[in-house]
């Protein structure tokens, strides 16, 4: 039986739900094979990072060229700094694609959910495609969509973490609540993880430090989009029910009678 899935975003359908980023790598040259073998079509990267006038290693040039640019506003502290990072990312020609990160909070890095929303409904009405990155709560992220996110990214874990789904029964709320999609984003650390993250019906998941920081990123970076693909698949089957008994397989009664019967 073949399924119609299609994700689309902002007008772009994508093929592949696994986002991946280009910080943390021992070489930056790895960028673009992990991009092959995990089959992602969206990047996410720091406007800060970006040397257009090449007077350093500038990250742009191992990127290919056929992946959709998310830049991100990291070290934005509020708002206004995040809406000015952002523009400036769209004036460097690096699309209308942009995720928000605003994080004044300089011990666990998490984001400030009233300046996102903020920076959010500015940056929506002068036409970018927002993906907002926040703590997995029902009602900033239902301000979110009424400020006109496109997507929502809740985190796992603390960025960076590769601690997992700690906050999986939160995200769970928000696939369930919300009509936007949802991509999990930040702490994931195994591919195993990400799995789950579509099982319960994520819509893409993003993943950066897990495979940046593997002693084989192209090979990490494969198992991760082969993992996104099979959550994805397993959601779209629809698991069986959770029995807290156990029930066999096969029927217990009946195949003896028949055996006896036949002689």
């Amino acid at each position: 039986m073949e399924h119609t899935d299609i994700f689309e975003i902002g007008g772009k359908r994508l093929s592949s739900r696994l986002f991946t980023g280009t910080g943390k790598y021992g070489n930056d040259a790895l960028i673009a094979p992990v991009c092959e073998a995990s089959g992602s079509e969206v990047i996410t990267v720091a406007l800060r990072r970006v040397d257009l006038d090449g007077k350093t290693d500038n990250v742009m040039k191992h990127i290919p060229s056929h992946m959709t640019l998310l830049p991100n506003t990291s070290g934005a502290r509020n708002a206004d700094e995040a809406v000015r990072i952002a523009r400036l990312a769209r004036a460097m020609g690096c699309g209308d694609w942009i995720k928000i990160e605003v994080i004044s909070d300089n011990r666990y890095l998490l984001p400030d959910g009233y300046e996102t929303a903020k920076a959010t409904e500015i940056l929506a009405r002068e036409g970018f495609v927002v993906l907002p990155y926040m703590n997995p709560d029902l009602y900033v992220a239902r301000s979110l969509a009424d400020a006109g996110a496109a997507a929502i990214m809740p985190l796992g874990a603390p960025i960076g973490t590769n601690r997992g789904l700690r906050t999986e029964e939160m995200i769970r709320i928000l696939i369930e609540e919300m009509e936007l999609p949802i991509i999990v984003d930040a702490g994931i650390g195994a591919p195993s993880q990400a799995c789950r993250a579509m099982e319960m019906g994520a819509a893409a998941c993003l993943v950066n430090t897990a495979i940046a920081t593997a002693s084989d990123p192209v090979l990490m970076g494969r198992a991760f989009g082969r993992a996104v693909t099979a959550g994805r698949e397993a959601w779209l089957a629809g698991p069986g029910a959770v029995a807290t008994l156990a029930q066999a397989s096969s029927p217990l009664t009946g195949f003896l009678d028949r055996t006896e019967g036949a002689s």
